[in-house]
């Protein structure tokens, strides 16, 4: 008996859960930024939409593989129903925060949906995980912060510097992680692109936060993570999951260092 429902529970769980879990940094990161930054229910509305878009694209891509294939799987069945719970889930969301909202939050969404369906598109490809649509999302994911924000009544130049700040850190963690992936598997890779892509996104910072439009504080942030680069690429290659877990911690260190940063106007 037992054995008859360990593959229901692995098929559900594959379905309805993302293996991404430099994915789920990306995704929480904002709606942790947007609501430590300016607390709102419109704000909880749009973490909802995001962390359901996010759980979405899984199925839905799975869906879009099968289709392609012209097969009907059950984890094609599957698929379809944890999409539209996703979607509903998602679109209770898109009511409370247009319901809440204090001012207009579409822009920086508006912004970003060529972003998105950029991704859409390679994930209809099965490849999501090449480095162009893997920086549209995670970019596209960053305006959610932006966007609660907003909701809140906040100003633009503050919304808007939340967003500068995440997609240099998505930007710089992702080259890094896939190098270290890369050099894992013992792939041919320059660490020396990762590390220029690393110090363009300090000196980024260090100019908009001079130019009083990014939090200073942020800058350490950016500095630690920097210097973490420069360490773990004279140590070998871990796995793809700890570099992973490793990204997840910086990315808590940039959305404190954001905050603080805010709130004290450093």
């Amino acid at each position: 008996m037992q054995a008859a429902v360990t593959p229901n529970k692995n098929l559900i769980k594959s379905v309805a859960v993302p293996n991404e879990h430099g994915g789920w940094g990306f995704t929480l990161e904002p709606v942790l930024l947007g609501l430590l930054v300016a607390p709102n229910p419109a704000g909880w509305g749009l973490g909802l939409l995001a962390l359901m878009g996010f759980l979405g694209r899984h199925p839905i891509k799975l869906c879009l593989a099968d289709l392609r294939r012209r097969k009907m799987y059950p984890r094609t069945r599957l698929a379809l129903g944890f999409a539209a719970l996703y979607v509903t889930l998602g679109l209770f969301g898109l009511w409370l925060a247009i319901s809440q909202a204090q001012q207009n939050f579409w822009l920086p969404l508006l912004c970003v949906t060529p972003l998105m369906g950029v991704q859409l598109w390679f994930d209809a490809q099965n490849k999501g995980r090449n480095l162009l649509p893997e920086l549209c999302g995670a970019i596209a994911m960053g305006a959610v912060a932006t966007a609660i924000a907003l909701a809140d009544g906040t100003s633009s130049t503050v919304a808007y510097a939340l967003w500068m700040v995440l997609a240099v850190r998505s930007v710089t963690s992702i080259y890094f992680a896939r190098t270290q992936v890369m050099r894992a598997r013992k792939q041919p890779t320059l660490p020396q692109t990762s590390l220029l892509i690393g110090i363009l996104g300090w000196f980024a910072l260090a100019f908009t936060g001079n130019a009083q439009l990014t939090p200073m504080f942020t800058v350490i942030a950016m500095t630690a993570l920097l210097g973490y680069q420069v360490y773990a690429f004279r140590q070998p290659p871990v796995a793809a999951k700890v570099v992973g877990w490793g990204q997840m911690a910086f990315g808590l260190l940039f959305v404190i260092c954001t905050v603080v940063g805010v709130q004290t106007g450093i």
